[in-house]
């Protein structure tokens, strides 16, 4: 299979084993279980921030291993950050405004 050189140079396709797609699956099944597991509890305003973080970092695992973002260069990562705190941004504001009223 011929790939096409990029403007750094050369690229490499990367494949990865087959036990690193496990572990990281191994984790989206830990991690979803946390979340059910805590959702079992009454914990007031922390609920959903512990249900935010745990599904930032699910959502975290298959960005950078299934969709291979580990592996692309510091530019198109920075740029794939850019919308990501944008809407960060939005959602943090809508829920001073909701505090607030």
């Amino acid at each position: 299979m011929s790939h096409a050189p990029s403007a750094a140079g050369e690229h490499k396709p990367h494949v990865l084993p087959i036990r690193i797609y496990a572990l990281v699956w191994i984790g989206l099944l830990v991690l979803t279980v946390v979340t059910v597991k805590v959702s079992y509890f009454n914990l007031g305003v922390l609920n959903l921030i512990v249900a935010m973080a745990v599904a930032t970092m699910k959502a975290s695992l298959v960005v950078l291993f299934f969709m291979h973002l580990k592996y692309e260069s510091r530019l198109f990562k920075w740029l794939l950050l850019a919308p990501i705190i944008t809407f960060a941004v939005i959602i943090g504001l809508t829920f001073f405004d909701i505090g607030y009223r």
